[in-house]
């Protein structure tokens, strides 16, 4: 099984690799099941542009080859079924505000967990990147009423939150890494003891997490933040 995580971001050029791996993956789970082309479960949580953002998703993965998209949409507030994920050869979650990402994947993460580790591919494209971890980063843009970061990629929360994710990884992501200054963020929370460190992954790049070793495509980089004595240890690997 893989994970691909996206840290966001629109841009034509790059998304046959960003997205190419996940639908490969896609397509041999499709074709081991006798479908002509993958089944690819889309979820979205918006107010009002989710058709929209479902849209988006589509084209992005289409320019790395065909697929059959089951696009849901719900509204922050909502949940998803298990329907939203049944008969699917690739799961991928969409972006917005990530605290309703979570709530709303919450009543199905045993599911998306169970079909992962029985070899379906994971992408998620910005929240749906920051709640695949066991331990996600949700939000909040001050640590004891001190900034550590931007406050328009707080979520609507105050005080950096740490909460339980869907547990498809060990490790904490964080996304629009290099485009939003969220790098901060992910390094507060390290040097707190609030998590031991994590992942942060720039726009228009992808981390696949799979059996070997990680790897990154796209045109950005993921930034690697560690506990080191004394503080911190940032590093940068890319494509």
């Amino acid at each position: 099984m893989s994970v691909h995580l996206v840290g966001g971001g629109w841009y034509a050029e790059t998304d046959a690799a960003v997205f190419g791996p996940f639908l490969a993956e896609a397509t041999a789970r499709g074709v081991a099941a006798g479908r002509a082309e993958p089944r690819i479960a889309i979820l979205a949580v918006r107010d009002e542009d989710g058709a929209e953002h479902a849209a988006n998703l589509v084209a992005a993965v289409s320019a790395a080859g065909e697929f059959e998209p089951k696009v849901t949409v719900v509204t922050p507030g909502d949940v998803f079924a298990l329907t939203a994920v049944s008969e699917a050869d690739g799961i991928l979650v969409g972006g917005g505000v990530t605290p309703a990402y979570l709530a709303a994947v919450a009543p199905i993460a045993g599911e998306v967990r169970r079909q992962v580790a029985a070899g379906i591919p994971y992408l998620g494209f910005s929240a749906g990147a920051m709640i695949a971890a066991e331990r996600a980063l949700i939000g909040g843009w001050r640590m004891g009423g001190v900034e550590v970061s931007g406050e328009h990629a707080a979520e609507g929360l105050d005080e950096i939150t740490i909460e339980p994710g869907i547990g498809l990884l060990d490790v904490t992501v964080e996304v629009h890494a290099a485009q939003w200054g969220t790098l901060s963020r992910l390094i507060a929370a390290t040097e707190a003891g609030l998590i031991e460190g994590g992942l942060a992954v720039d726009e228009n790049t992808a981390l696949v997490v799979g059996e070997g070793a990680l790897s990154v495509v796209g045109a950005g980089s993921v930034w690697r933040v560690s506990q080191a004595d004394g503080g911190v240890l940032v590093s940068t690997f890319g494509a």
